[in-house]
């Protein structure tokens, strides 16, 4: 370099592609500052182009506050993708009826489903989109949306043209989660309008960790004019020194991170450089995390500062203790067959069910029994369980579904919120995490909080005295069921049994009296763990997020579509697949998507370390420790066997 020749930024590197008329995407590692070079650019925008309109898309709807709040500007319109897409359609509602029966029609297109729709049946309210899906009324949901609107934007180029010209530029934040359907509108279905505009796409290859999504735009890559011209963030301004090393050992996409040049970056010294760090590949043949923990010696009880990173919900509800509540939403064998016998009815139209026959009228008339030794065993263990099943209606009863996500949901859910489009939670939970909510406000003297929710009114003196000692009954919940907190806190008007959950109870019976049934210190446990208030989280949630102690634990907890033995494995383990590949054919075909996806998560968890990063696994083999010892050094590799906890 010449000098006194100026080092160009990011920023004008991406400011050059945009004046050339390119389309560009910004590729930058964990930690780089990818956040700040997209608000950068969107006020270098703002200030070059003040008259044009800017849409920011982002994955999330906490990622559309955090820019909305660095940037206020007439022009600038950010949203969620989904909602992006809904307000480019939606008033073309003719186009849209006529989407939803065409694709209904497509045999290649199984998820939209409806049994000869015509446009005249969509006509009382139009196509709407909300939460749950109802494709015989004009209802579409998340997916849905997403493959009308790719029909639409393929099938009308006036629609490309439209949005072209409302917005000059558009810049997808994360773009690496974003559905494949949504790059095809924008870098293939907008190429058929001849008005102009500029894509820009921010993120990182390495950190598609989701399912149905493009993941890299590698196929849209290059220096032709039809093409995405790149610009990379090399920079880390997270990690330390061991942990950038480590991450880049993990990248295989050509990106490699160097030390950032900032001296006033998060992981710089007070001398001016960057800080060494500490990694360590712990392994024992005991799968105690107890021991693990006291090793480390971190406060796990500061979840600002510490994390403890499992790839599941299940393996967390162990260690923070709501097992019960896991176990009645994920693995409810008198659920599953009752879903085998719905199955049945679907293959057997011939049997008819009449509306006052009972679960057990419609298991006698069937003759259908369970399949598994895990459903026989659950169902006989749960005698009165499966006899209070068998005694509701069967046409209420089989509309009953749980799973796992409904009692995990942690999207932020309150009153102003309650219509929030994705949203699982069912309305007992909302019910109980209103409860807890108000105990918390009021226990933390936000008042003024607490009355905003609560059903309680204050109009004397005495009034305050009564709350006062309503609340001191409902915090000890020690010794309290669920379903005595909820009959304390509508019996003192805190929160009362509204609505939604009174139709909760008419229509699943069976889930309250369930829930109900257990102590109450297990809600507060999964409320403490979804409000952040644990050291616990999943990998794919932790994304984004950044702590001083990351450990991360290397189980993939049953889930087949990971496998963290891949991750360090030196060939060998994939040289005993091709050997046996006879009887391991399935797993050696699905050993490289399996390596791949496995490999970006533990990517993900290990780049949220500012200081401090471990990570255990649980009886690794040979293999495994080779490439640790390579990867971690050998000073690093802590076998809990050999040494002494206390």
């Amino acid at each position: 370099m010449a000098e006194g020749e100026l080092i160009k930024t990011e920023i004008d590197e991406i400011i050059e592609q945009i004046d050339n008329g390119h389309n560009f995407l910004l590729s930058g590692g964990a930690g780089s500052g990818k956040t700040y070079t997209l608000v950068q650019t969107i006020r270098t925008i703002i200030g070059k182009y003040p008259t044009e309109q800017i849409a920011c898309i982002t994955y999330t709807n906490a990622a559309v506050k955090e820019i909305e709040e660095r940037i206020d500007d007439k022009n600038l319109h950010v949203s969620t993708i989904h909602d992006f897409l809904w307000d480019s359609i939606k008033n073309y509602q003719y186009e849209l009826k006529k989407a939803l029966v065409d694709l209904a029609n497509n045999p290649d297109v199984t998820t939209i489903n409806i049994i000869n729709p015509t446009i005249q049946m969509f006509a009382e309210n139009g196509i709407q989109y909300k939460e749950n899906v109802s494709l015989a009324n004009g209802i579409i949901s998340h997916d849905e949306l997403l493959i009308i609107a790719e029909h639409l934007f393929e099938k009308y180029i006036k629609l490309n043209d439209i949005v072209k010209d409302k917005f000059k530029f558009i810049l997808v934040d994360e773009y690496q989660d974003t559905n494949e359907l949504v790059i095809k509108i924008f870098l293939n279905h907008f190429k058929k309008s001849k008005k102009t505009n500029t894509i820009g796409f921010f993120g990182d290859a390495m950190q598609s960790i989701y399912d149905n999504s493009i993941g890299n735009l590698d196929t849209y890559k290059g220096n032709s004019d039809d093409l995405v011209r790149e610009v990379k963030k090399e920079q880390n301004r997270r990690n330390p020194l061991l942990v950038i090393t480590l991450a880049n050992k993990l990248r295989n996409d050509g990106l490699t991170q160097k030390e950032s040049q900032d001296l006033s970056a998060p992981n710089m010294d007070t001398n001016g450089k960057v800080k060494l760090g500490n990694i360590k590949f712990i392994y024992s043949s005991e799968y105690k995390l107890e021991d693990v923990r006291n090793y480390l010696g971190w406060n796990f009880n500061n979840a600002p500062e510490t994390k403890e990173l499992n790839l599941t919900h299940n393996l967390i509800a162990k260690q923070a203790q709501f097992s019960t509540l896991m176990s009645i939403y994920n693995d409810d064998q008198i659920l599953e067959y009752k879903r085998m016998i719905v199955s049945h009815l679907k293959d057997h139209t011939d049997i008819e069910i009449e509306n006052s026959e009972t679960f057990d009228d419609v298991i006698k008339k069937t003759g259908v029994i369970p399949r598994s030794g895990n459903m026989t065993d659950f169902i006989t263990s749960n005698a009165d369980l499966f006899k209070e099943a068998k005694s509701y209606s069967f046409n209420l009863f089989k509309k009953i579904y749980l799973e796992s996500d409904i009692l995990t949901d942690d999207k932020k859910q309150n009153e102003n919120e309650e219509s929030k489009k994705g949203s699982k939670r069912d309305n007992l939970l909302k019910h109980l995490f209103k409860i807890q909510n108000c105990i918390r406000l009021y226990n933390e003297g936000l008042y003024n909080d607490f009355l905003r929710i609560t059903d309680y009114k204050i109009n004397s003196i005495s009034d305050k005295s009564i709350l006062k000692q309503s609340i001191e009954e409902l915090t000890i919940t020690d010794s309290k069921t669920i379903g005595e907190v909820i009959e304390l806190a509508h019996k003192y008007n805190i929160v009362s049994k509204d609505q939604r959950l009174n139709e909760f109870i008419a229509k699943r019976e069976y889930v309250y009296n369930r829930v109900c049934k257990v102590n109450y210190k297990e809600f507060l446990n999964l409320f403490n763990y979804l409000e952040g208030y644990t050291p616990f989280s999943t990998q794919h949630k932790t994304k984004g997020n950044e702590f001083d102690n990351v450990l991360v634990i290397l189980d993939r907890g049953n889930w087949n579509k990971y496998n963290f033995e891949y991750v360090f494995d030196d060939g060998s383990i994939y040289k005993s697949l091709v050997d046996g590949r006879s009887k391991t054919k399935s797993k050696l075909d699905s050993y490289p998507k399996i390596k791949e996806r496995t490999q970006k998560i533990f990517y993900v968890c290990c780049t949220r370390a500012k200081e401090n990063l471990a990570v255990f696994f649980h009886l690794p083999p040979a293999a495994v420790l080779k490439t640790a010892e390579d990867w971690f050094g050998k000073d690093n590799l802590i076998n809990l066997d050999s040494l002494t906890i206390t």
